[in-house]
């Protein structure tokens, strides 16, 4: 999940990839990863209900994009280790023909990935290994299984927190909306800093002392919608994860700490 630089596994750091697993009830993760996450839960219970409703709006963004809006092609950068509804799954669920492009920097997402996520016959799904910062990089190795003269959604689900430097991330966003099509989308969720502030507020800075580079950030509602400069907005906009066309009204008022929302480039 990270946008750090590639490292050698070391299963004595924590690393978010595996502290996320940790939150969802995962097996993939070390002591390292379990120590942070109890310290984080501690400051911010809520974390794991949080974790959980980043995948569900992943898995209901994904639906829209492949089943409402035609999408059949899928730039999934900050993938994390495996787990249900990813989204190959939900897009192939939808059309089979769909082509997935995964990309994460943990050497032990990139094994699981391989191992675990097998595509439709009718479809793709690729992997690379690439730090979210190297964005032309990522481009150039996508392009060998996306067709970006045609409509791609850029999923960017709990990566750009990890990109702490706000205008280097905005560069990011509108570097990669600027390589995609008209009709393209994108979808980003991010840690709020305005949603429980001061248990969120404790709860990443807990979370950066046990990250190699301790550069989790949280950001307010406002700033995160301005990732969205160079597209239009699908309703309801910019909205907690819970909110963004829930399932249910259960779902709705379901705790979480990401703002998310999709937007299509005119």
């Amino acid at each position: 999940m990270t946008a750090g630089g590639n490292r050698r596994f070391d299963a004595r750091v924590a690393h978010p990839a595996r502290v996320y697993d940790y939150w969802l009830g995962g097996k993939d993760n070390f002591e390292a990863d379990r120590i942070a996450g109890e310290a984080t839960i501690a400051a911010y219970p809520a974390i794991r209900a949080s974790a959980r409703a980043n995948r569900a709006f992943l898995a209901r963004s994904v639906r829209f994009l492949a089943d409402e809006a035609g999408i059949r092609q899928f730039l999934d950068i900050g993938t994390g280790l495996p787990t249900a509804n990813n989204t190959h799954e939900v897009a192939q669920s939808v059309a089979p023909e769909s082509r997935i492009v995964y990309v994460d920097n943990d050497p032990l997402v990139l094994s699981h990935a391989q191992a675990l996520l097998s595509s439709s016959p009718e479809g793709v799904t690729d992997y690379l290994d690439a730090d979210l910062r190297d964005t032309d990089r990522i481009l150039k190795l996508a392009a060998g299984a996306l067709d970006f003269s045609q409509p791609v959604a850029i999923m960017l689900l709990a990566i750009l927190h990890y990109i702490p430097d706000t205008a280097e991330a905005q560069r990011i966003v509108a570097r990669l909306v600027g390589a995609v099509p008209s009709g393209s989308y994108l979808v980003i969720s991010h840690a709020a800093s305005d949603i429980s502030p001061t248990e969120m507020a404790e709860m990443i800075r807990r979370m950066n002392e046990h990250l190699a580079e301790g550069n989790h950030v949280g950001r307010p509602r406002d700033v995160v919608e301005r990732f969205f400069a160079d597209v239009d907005l699908v309703e309801p906009g910019v909205v907690k994860v819970t909110q963004w066309r829930p399932a249910s009204a259960v779902e709705a008022k379901a705790p979480t700490s990401l703002w998310g929302g999709v937007g299509r480039k005119p």
